[in-house]
């Protein structure tokens, strides 16, 4: 059904909102995505702060130029959704679609989900560099590697004192 120029424009409105609001946005290519697979994606996605918009390129190139980026710098072929938010975790847009890409493949093995492109810190970045994002750790992952690297000196001096100890009473 042909949408009217309101309905576009709040559309165009709301994805503004959008990418201006949130901590990133992930530009997303899908294709044969199940109805199944794509609603437990939906629920695991709104879980962890983050919305999936399906839209027309149109329109989503028109949000992009209304906030000054070039729409052109990202190709945008095919169906086309709009992962965006991630409150604090600015990365777990990128990482859950790219999470999701590995797990729901086709029948030649091939993603039914890719990201290509987005916006990151209030610019305009291409494939490449969002899935760089998206491999990127949470930051309660990030934090836990961080306690583990400072932890880890003195786990060692504790073993050293040990084995030392042990010597001694031998």
């Amino acid at each position: 059904m042909a949408q009217t120029k309101q309905q576009k424009t709040e559309v165009v409105q709301k994805l503004q909102d959008a990418f201006s609001n949130a901590a990133s946005t992930v530009f997303v290519h899908f294709k044969g995505l199940k109805i199944d697979e794509e609603t437990q994606m939906r629920r695991e996605l709104k879980a962890a702060n983050v919305k999936y918009t399906v839209a027309k390129k149109t329109l989503i190139k028109r949000a992009l130029e209304a906030l000054g980026h070039k729409a052109d710098d990202v190709a945008m072929e095919g169906e086309l959704a709009v992962a965006h938010g991630g409150g604090d975790d600015a990365t777990a847009p990128a990482r859950l679609i790219h999470e999701y890409g590995k797990k729901f493949l086709n029948d030649k093995k091939e993603g039914k989900l890719s990201i290509l492109g987005g916006l990151f810190e209030g610019k305009l970045v291409g494939m490449d560099m969002m899935r760089e994002i998206a491999t990127i750790p949470s930051m309660t992952a990030l934090r836990g590697m961080f306690a583990n690297v400072i932890n880890s000196p003195r786990q060692r001096f504790a073993v050293v004192l040990s084995k030392v100890a042990e010597t001694k009473q031998a």
